[in-house]
């Protein structure tokens, strides 16, 4: 059998019209395989998912800006999915359900602000009483002591009506993952589990780990979601673009300058202990966002943000923005629905 040299395999996987998602030669055979690519395979894959139209007009009852606060609750599940079972990295997971939540809907529910909160679907069903809570029908009491701010009772109810999206099954990593149908298998079963759970099909959506694969924005599209909120192409919400053509479905973009994880770490002491630093970022990037009459959304996760120093710093958070004049808290879903006629704007 007769073979080509490498560099042959280089120049004819360069000049084939391979789509922007496919794995090719060029990949696996050189260190810069973007190198070879032409422009037009460049912009196939710089834009086969994109930003389109940018959503920014006016907010409800003339507020200046709108908030998102929103959860992933991981918990456990990125660990497990990977078949992790250190019994230390598991806990640290469970105490998202067992603490970090409970604590976190008493604040909110202090401060009357909804949230949004992405659920693998996995996670839901190994703490199914968290879905309870979420939504108002379950104690948001924790089996530890609650802060000295709000005493628990057995009947803490949320009185504040949050969203529940979807964020995978198991926290799967869907690039990993690299298959469409079992992509597919897991989203439907993701959707049916939480609708069942909750009475309601989620609108949301959330990659989990943020990651896309070549296949989940059109899943995403046809499973009719009215948003996505795992990109970061603009401080503002924006409409997605799927190789180039409209798709209908609003992003809400996030941003890990605005994202717990990276200053926190999923380690007890986080790689950056200190609150008020994570403060500072996080009400800097508020009071930009204010100026500017846009969008503010953080992403954060109960068994990170759910430790007592943490959740009495996103207090003191809530209590600053509250402070301001023409603040707008509200769901993702409210928010999607708001600027979702922007779309049609001519």
């Amino acid at each position: 059998m007769t073979r080509l040299p490498i560099a042959a395999l280089i120049l004819l996987a360069a000049c084939a019209p391979a789509p922007p998602h496919a794995a090719n030669d060029i990949t696996r055979l050189h260190p810069l395989p973007g190198t070879q690519l032409s422009v037009n395979q460049l912009k196939s894959q710089m834009f086969h998912v994109s930003a389109g139209r940018r959503l920014k007009g006016a907010w409800p009852n003339g507020a200046r800006v709108a908030v998102g606060l929103s959860f992933d609750v991981d918990n456990a599940t990125a660990t497990l999915s990977t078949g992790n079972l250190d019994s230390e990295i598991l806990s640290r997971g469970e105490y998202g359900a067992i603490d970090g939540l409970p604590r976190i809907l008493r604040m909110l529910d202090r401060q009357g602000v909804p949230a949004s909160f992405f659920i693998p679907a996995a996670s839901a069903v190994l703490h199914p009483e968290m879905i309870q809570q979420i939504m108002g029908t379950g104690s948001a009491s924790s089996v530890s002591s609650a802060s000295s701010a709000a005493p628990v009772t057995p009947s803490s109810v949320s009185s504040v009506a949050h969203e529940i999206g979807v964020h995978g099954w198991i926290h799967e990593r869907l690039p990993l993952l690299n298959d469409e149908h079992e992509e597919q298998r897991l989203l439907d079963l993701s959707i049916d589990t939480l609708t069942k759970m909750t009475g309601k099909r989620p609108v949301g959506y959330r990659a989990p780990s943020w990651k896309f694969s070549a296949w989940t924005m059109g899943q995403v599209k046809a499973a009719g979601f009215l948003y996505d909120s795992s990109l970061m192409a603009s401080d503002d919400a924006y409409e997605l673009l799927l190789d180039g053509a409209p798709t209908g479905v609003v992003e809400l973009p996030i941003e890990r300058i605005l994202d717990d994880a990276p200053y926190f770490g999923s380690n007890a002491d986080g790689s950056n202990p200190s609150v008020g630093d994570v403060f500072e970022v996080f009400q800097s990037e508020f009071d930009v966002a204010y100026g500017e009459g846009g969008l503010f959304l953080l992403t954060m996760h109960p068994h990170l943000m759910g430790h007592r120093s943490r959740t009495a710093m996103l207090e003191k958070l809530v209590q600053y923005i509250k402070s301001k004049p023409g603040v707008w808290f509200a769901t993702h879903e409210q928010i999607a629905n708001h600027v979702k006629p922007l779309m049609a704007a001519k």
